[in-house]
């Protein structure tokens, strides 16, 4: 099973990061914490010339709602969307919560990970 969903972007990446933020916002998902990666691993004394972003997203009520159903849903919390350059194209994506939710084998979670999975989808397709 492919674990990722990712699509590609003409916009430069300061302006998908932007564009995908916005769009989780309109769809109710806040950014929780923004990650530069070349900027962090400058900080720690390792060069790298690539250009990649890491956000994690979440809607409290959404992650609310899963956890009173199941606990151990926090290990993959908050969701992962992720902004990057590779071979000259920026990409936007995630790690899919279906497929989390499947090793969990927890019953009513796959569709609740399919609404979050959908919503994020929809979220970079509108920033694409």
């Amino acid at each position: 099973m492919n674990f990722e969903y990712t699509l590609v972007t003409k916009k430069p990446l300061e302006q998908a990061v932007d564009d995908v933020k916005e769009a989780l916002k309109e769809l109710k998902f806040g950014t929780l914490w923004e990650l530069d990666v070349p900027s962090k691993l400058k900080e720690k004394g390792v060069e790298f010339k690539g250009k990649a972003r890491i956000l994690e997203v979440c809607n409290p009520h959404k992650a609310k709602a899963v956890l009173e159903t199941n606990m151990n849903v926090i290990y993959f919390l908050p969701c992962k969307v992720v902004v990057y350059e590779d071979q000259g194209e920026t990409r936007l994506g995630m790690i899919k919560p279906t497929v989390f939710m499947d090793l969990l084998e927890s019953e009513g979670l796959q569709d609740f990970a399919q609404e979050v999975e959908d919503t994020i989808k929809a979220a970079l397709e509108k920033a694409q």
